[in-house]
């Protein structure tokens, strides 16, 4: 009987802690929320402006970016498609339907949103699903991935 409650204590103690890493308990707070929609626009200011220093700090140092055309990009690539002007952006300009997700010290952001320019020398003006994968740091949120998924037009 000794073992068998052993083992039952034993099991739940090994479960908790998966709970809450696998469970799907959002905890969204309004502080958080707002820290990670100043950084995107921070995001935002810095890649109109082909901010690089900037860049630097947004993007984690394993950042990663896949664009329209299913490119996967590191960091360092995007940075030198910028300093070049490869990448290019006039515009990008945020749709009503932005949704922030935190979890923890992650935070999942969805929305759409109209670019006007061009990544990696080529053009991608246009209407895009976007999501962004954020990480707070000791330096605050960093940018760890971002996807873009160009829309069909309707």
């Amino acid at each position: 009987m000794k073992s068998i409650l052993s083992a039952a204590i034993a099991s739940c103690a090994l479960l908790f802690p998966m709970q809450h890493v696998f469970g799907e308990q959002e905890l969204s707070s309004p502080a958080a929320e707002q820290e990670v929609l100043q950084a995107i626009e921070k995001y935002r200011s810095a890649i109109l402006n082909r901010d690089t220093a900037a860049l630097e700090q947004i993007w984690a140092d394993h950042y990663t970016f896949v664009n329209g055309a299913g490119e996967v990009l590191s960091k360092p690539q995007r940075l030198q498609n910028i300093k070049t002007g490869a990448t290019s952006l006039e515009s990008v300009t945020q749709g009503a339907d932005v949704k922030v997700r935190t979890y923890r010290d992650t935070a999942v952001v969805t929305s759409r949103v109209t670019i006007k320019g061009q990544y990696s020398g080529k053009e991608a003006s246009g209407q895009y699903r976007s999501m962004l994968v954020w990480l707070k740091g000791p330096s605050g949120w960093q940018l760890i991935a971002n996807q873009l998924t160009p829309l069909a037009p309707k």
